[in-house]
């Protein structure tokens, strides 16, 4: 099968919706697909060591002229222009894909409207709360145009695919038609218990001290700044990966917290099995893959009660979730955990069970089937 995967974020950058269409391509490179990405051009980061080059993944990559998001320069706004009509007419896909559809989305979407081909599109970022959180100035009206936007592309899909209930709520209430639940996968065997390094452990904080980790973009959206009350514990050090425009007021905001920046791979692997709790603030997510890693390598997990933790956080059995948009609960919920070694240890094998069937290889399987599934329908003549 050929598939095109029109994606608004691909790598070098870190998100969600990066990583998820690099490991689509990756499952369907292994399964024997054909995959070609479409994706923003732009310098995002200074590339590392080993990290490959657009000609290494194995597939096609075409880059599409960009601009940074204001305010945010490491995200960006793709221009589209011939280049997605060109890669579909030359992929000759039997399905496209549209990651996070936006504004490279419209484009894919129109292309293979043209083309006659189908499409199923991934719902995988909340722009209604972007558009509140970057331009406040446009207040509801703001995020009224967001989602008539998406309603607009989706509704042009075959298919499109929510990761969380949560998400499926929304969309439906938005008159987002043809809906099905399509989670994420997590890799168990980098992100893993065994990978904890104590020598690591003592350069992060002093003996004996639990180490809360935050992993993500350090953005408005996210909200780290609700660790604040938790980090001042007596015997917690607050320890934060990533990178973003809000770091310097983060750490203004966070004077005990370590910073550790950007971080990937088998390095990103052993800080998660080192730390003792797991935090993630941001209330806005529509699953939560950082929940997943965490839990995965065995860890407690906090996390607000709202979109993607819903489905991923079994209070009381593998972590917590707290009232959204309140630094009490994560204080609360950090100085429960910080206390009890054995709730520690307790929950965070309980999460790492829970996820243990969650393989990128089963969730690409099902995505395949999604594919086959609109390519299916779409052979069927429609009866007047």
């Amino acid at each position: 099968m050929r598939v095109v995967i029109v994606a608004e974020s691909f790598a070098p950058q870190l998100n969600g919706v990066a990583h998820s269409v690099l490991r689509t391509a990756e499952h369907l490179l292994a399964r024997g697909h054909r995959p070609l990405v479409v994706a923003p051009a732009g310098r995002i980061a200074r590339r590392r060591a080993g990290e490959p080059g657009d000609r290494a993944y194995g597939y096609p990559v075409v880059r599409v002229p960009s601009l940074p998001l204001p305010g945010y320069p490491e995200v960006r706004i793709a221009l589209p222009g011939r280049q997605v009509a060109d890669a579909v007419g030359r992929h000759r896909p039997h399905v496209v894909h549209l990651a996070g559809p936006f504004a490279l989305g419209a484009a894919g979407a129109a292309a293979a409207g043209r083309a006659g081909v189908p499409v199923v599109a991934v719902y995988q970022t909340d722009l209604a709360a972007y558009a509140r959180t970057y331009l406040p100035f446009a207040g509801r009206a703001g995020a009224r145009l967001a989602w008539h936007r998406l309603r607009h592309i989706h509704a042009a899909a075959a298919r499109t695919l929510a990761p969380s209930r949560a998400s499926l709520h929304a969309l439906a209430a938005h008159g987002v038609p043809r809906l099905h639940l399509w989670p994420r996968g997590v890799d168990c065997v980098r992100f893993h218990p065994g990978h904890r390094d104590e020598a690591l452990r003592l350069c992060l904080g002093r003996p004996g001290e639990v180490l809360v980790g935050y992993v993500g973009r350090l953005a408005p959206e996210k909200q780290v700044e609700r660790l604040a009350e938790a980090a001042r514990l007596p015997g917690v050090r607050l320890v934060v990966v990533g990178d973003g425009p809000y770091r310097a007021r983060l750490a203004a905001a966070l004077p005990g917290a370590v910073f550790l920046g950007r971080r990937s791979g088998h390095e990103l692997a052993r800080l998660y099995a080192s730390f003792d709790v797991f935090a993630h603030t941001g209330p806005f997510e529509t699953f939560g893959q950082t929940l997943q890693e965490a839990m995965a390598s065995g860890l407690p997990v906090v996390a607000p009660a709202a979109g993607g933790p819903l489905d991923l956080v079994r209070p009381g059995r593998t972590g917590y979730l707290v009232p959204p948009g309140a630094g009490t609960g994560f204080r609360e919920a950090v100085e429960r955990l910080a206390r009890d070694e054995g709730l520690r240890r307790a929950l965070g094998r309980a999460g790492r069970a829970a996820v243990a069937e969650r393989s990128w290889e089963a969730v690409g399987d099902q995505l395949i089937g999604h594919y086959r599934q609109a390519v299916a329908e779409a052979a069927v003549p429609v009866r007047r």
